[in-house]
C-alpha cells in the first residue's frame, strides 16, 4: 500500500504489482485497486501494474466536496500520481465506471497515454433527456446510500441484474470489499461521475487516434451494443469479446480476458 497526496490534496491508495510494462488500473464504482488481483496474480511476470483506489473507495481519501470527484478532477490526480512515481506513457484499463474516466483522461492527456484498454465501457449518455433522467436516479440512489449505510447498498447492488452472469459464490467473493468503501464517498462519486453527471463523449471519439481496445462480455447485451457503436467511431480500435462472462469480464473469465489483453499489448 502506497498513500500519495495530489496537488489538490486528496491522498490515494496506490498498489503496485510485478514488473515488465507498464499497466495502469482503474476499477469500477463500488470496487477497489484490490479488485485487480488475480488479474494481477496472471499478469505480474510480464507487467508492472498499478492499481488504485479511486476517490471514495478502499482506502483513498472520501472527501465531503462532490465537486472533488468530477472526472476533470480524478484524471488530474491520476496524471500527477503518474508523475510522483514516475511511470510515463502507460496502457491504461478501465473498467465500467473506471473505463468512462480512463476514456476522458485518455482524450484530454494523449500525450501521456500508450494505449488504452476499456472493459464495459461507454462514452456517457448522448441524449441529454436520458442525462437528466440518469442525474437524478443517480442523485436519488446517492440520498439512500448516504440515508440508509453501506450495508444497505451492497445488499441492493448485489441484486442488480446486471451481476446476473456471475454466481452467487463470486458475488459473495466481492462483499467484503464493498462493504470496506466508505458510503458518502460512493454517494458523492455517484453525484459528481455517474454516467448521467460525465461529460458526453461519444463526439470526441473519432479524434482518438492512440490504439484501444473495446471488451465486453458476450453475455452483456447492453454494452456490447454500446461498445459495437464506439467501434464504428474510434479509428484506430479493435472489439473483443469475452465467452461465458457478462459485464465484469476480468473476474467472471480471467483466462480468456488475460490472453485478449496480451494479445492487444503485444499488437502496440
Amino acid at each position: 500500500m502506497h498513500i500519495r497526496a495530489t496537488p489538490s490534496g486528496h491522498h490515494y491508495n496506490v498498489e503496485v504489482h510485478g514488473n515488465g510494462e507498464l499497466l495502469v488500473l482503474l476499477h469500477g464504482f463500488s470496487g477497489a485497486a484490490s479488485t485487480w488481483d488475480a488479474l494481477a496474480e496472471e499478469l505480474a511476470d510480464d507487467f508492472q501494474l498499478v492499481a488504485l483506489d479511486l476517490l471514495g473507495h478502499g482506502a483513498s481519501d472520501a472527501p465531503r466536496d462532490a465537486t472533488s470527484y468530477r472526472m476533470e478532477s480524478a484524471a488530474s490526480d491520476i496524471v500527477s500520481l503518474l508523475g510522483q512515481l514516475g511511470l510515463a506513457k502507460p496502457h491504461l484499463l478501465g473498467y465500467s465506471m473506471g473505463g468512462r474516466l480512463a476514456l476522458f483522461l485518455t482524450l484530454r492527456y494523449p500525450a501521456l497515454i500508450h494505449s488504452l484498454i476499456l472493459e464495459s465501457a461507454s462514452p456517457g449518455l448522448a441524449d441529454e433527456q436520458a442525462r437528466a433522467q440518469r442525474r437524478q436516479r443517480d442523485n436519488d440512489l446517492a440520498d439512500r446510500i448516504e440515508a440508509r449505510g453501506i450495508s444497505w447498498f451492497v445488499d441492493y447492488w448485489e441484486g442488480l441484474p446486471l451481476w446476473a452472469s456471475q454466481s452467487d459464490e463470486r458475488v459473495r467473493q466481492q462483499r467484503n470489499q464493498r462493504l470496506a468503501n466508505n458510503p458518502m464517498g460512493l454517494a458523492n462519486c455517484l453525484r459528481a461521475m455517474g454516467a448521467g453527471a460525465q461529460p458526453n463523449l461519444w463526439g470526441a471519439l473519432p479524434r482518438l487516434e492512440l490504439p484501444s481496445c473495446l471488451i465486453v462480455g458476450e453475455r452483456d447485451a447492453k454494452f456490447r451494443e454500446i461498445n459495437q457503436a464506439m467501434r464504428a467511431a474510434m479509428p484506430n480500435s479493435r472489439l473483443s469479446t469475452i465467452p461465458s462472462a457478462g459485464h465484469n469480464s476480468h473476474l467472471e473469465n480471467p483466462a480468456a480476458f488475460c490472453r485478449e489483453l496480451r494479445s492487444f499489448i503485444d499488437s502496440v
